[in-house]
């Protein structure tokens, strides 16, 4: 499947519901070295929504920015962002992938009836995109039909599949349903590199030659990268492929270990990695007009207002794009996963029942979960995460959390700050 389960990078950048309210700043205080081995450097923006790129794709950039709706008539945040995991049926077998995929059909997967019925309960959240993942979402025949109804309700629609299975005529399916943008996974800069990582060779051409058909007819196009300790040399020649073959963004994601991901301890970074792959990003935005986005990574919103700070910046849409109005962890907050079971969950990696849509309808859900409730409430966080004073843009990864210590209310594992208020206790 790609990367595309979360919040997360997701193909159409995603306002959330968080003013950017932050504290002034602290020293950086981040190391000289930067993963792709490249000087600092500067913004872009993006699906996902980031510097430079409107957190919807067809509005074009920061200059079209405006603050999304925040709460329903209720006080509940509105919902920014739907990962659907439409089938988890998939080709390939991804190292990381959350969903140990396989080509059969599962059972239990919502019907096309069942389907559009959903659909019909999104705008009572809001005006959430909808991302439509999988899996891989080419593999339920259906799709087109789904992505066109969502469509004419007026809802932007983003795809995610792996790329490997877009012909020339299904990239023509894929625009005429109305998909605003796709996201294609890459994981490396060269096809032994990619193919190792996602399990089946011949992938990185095939990827490679989607995106192509893709391009022909018009539709627009990111990447998303995990990043491991075995492609963290490579990041810079990684953007150099985005740059070449014309996507209009670049996500990287951080390695949630769960899933098939749960055997790959030896590639999740250590928490001083991830922090100076989150400054190296912070630098090397400034030296593209492409949009760059960290997912799974809240930490990113913490360093950009501390970065800013020390320059003499404000963190605003037209200094940072969507990242301005946007935070770090979004599960429950902005963004859901829905499984292709009809399990709503506060991420694809974060597999927390908070109702099934078949059960209950999915606006309740959202609104009276008792696991997004706690995620909404900032004294239910335990220890670190819960007295941050950048809480309101972070928020830690919940499933980072619930993976590696096994409380999903924890603070974030691989984070290296000290918030203030212990630092206060500790030299008092």
């Amino acid at each position: 499947m790609s990367n595309q389960t979360h919040h997360a990078g997701h193909p159409v950048g995603h306002p959330v519901g968080h003013p950017a309210t932050h504290p002034a700043g602290h020293p950086a205080g981040h190391p000289a070295g930067h993963p792709g081995g490249h000087p600092a450097g500067h913004p872009g923006g993006h699906p996902g929504g980031h510097p430079g790129h409107a957190g919807n794709p067809a509005a074009g950039g920061p200059d079209g920015v405006s603050a999304p709706l925040r709460t329903l008539e209720d006080g509940s945040p509105a919902c920014r962002l739907i990962a659907w995991e439409v089938t988890r049926s998939c080709n390939l077998a991804c190292k990381h992938c959350r969903a140990e995929a396989h080509p059969e059909p599962y059972p239990g997967e919502l019907s096309t009836q069942e389907a559009k019925a959903l659909i019909d309960t999104f705008p009572q959240v809001g005006n959430p995109i909808i991302i439509f993942t999988g899996g891989d979402p080419m593999m339920r025949p259906d799709v087109y039909e789904l992505v066109a109804y969502a469509h004419g309700k007026g809802l932007t629609c983003a795809f995610s599949p792996n790329g490997t299975l877009i012909t020339p005529e299904t990239a023509q399916k894929i625009k005429e349903a109305g998909v605003n943008r796709c996201s294609i996974s890459i994981d490396g800069p060269d096809a032994a590199s990619h193919d190792s990582f996602r399990g089946v060779p011949g992938a990185f051409e095939a990827s490679l030659r989607g995106i192509e058909y893709l391009k022909s007819v018009g539709v627009p196009f990111q990447i998303n990268t995990t990043v491991t300790r075995n492609n963290l040399s490579s990041f810079k020649k990684i953007f150099e492929l985005c740059e070449r073959i014309g996507a209009a963004a670049w996500h990287i994601f951080l390695l949630v270990p769960m899933g098939r991901a749960s055997g790959l301890a030896d590639q999740v970074i250590t928490a001083q990695e991830y922090e100076d792959v989150l400054h190296w990003l912070y630098d090397f935005r400034k030296s593209t007009s492409m949009h760059l986005k960290a997912t799974c990574a809240p930490h990113y919103y913490r360093i950009m207002r501390q970065r800013a700070h020390e320059e003499g910046l404000s963190v605003t849409p037209e200094t940072f794009g969507m990242d301005a109005l946007t935070r770090g962890c979004l599960g429950g907050t902005g963004f859901c996963f829905i499984s292709h079971v009809g399990q709503v969950q506060p991420c694809g990696y974060l597999e927390l029942n908070c109702g099934n849509v078949r059960e209950t309808p999915f606006p309740k859900i959202w609104r009276e979960s008792e696991y997004f409730l706690q995620f909404r409430d900032q004294s239910c966080y335990k220890g670190k995460c819960g007295v941050c004073e950048y809480h309101k843009v972070c928020g830690g990864c919940r499933a980072r959390a619930h993976s590696m210590d096994g409380d999903h209310m924890g603070e974030e594992p691989l984070c290296t700050y000290i918030p203030a208020k212990l630092r206060r206790k500790e030299n008092p």
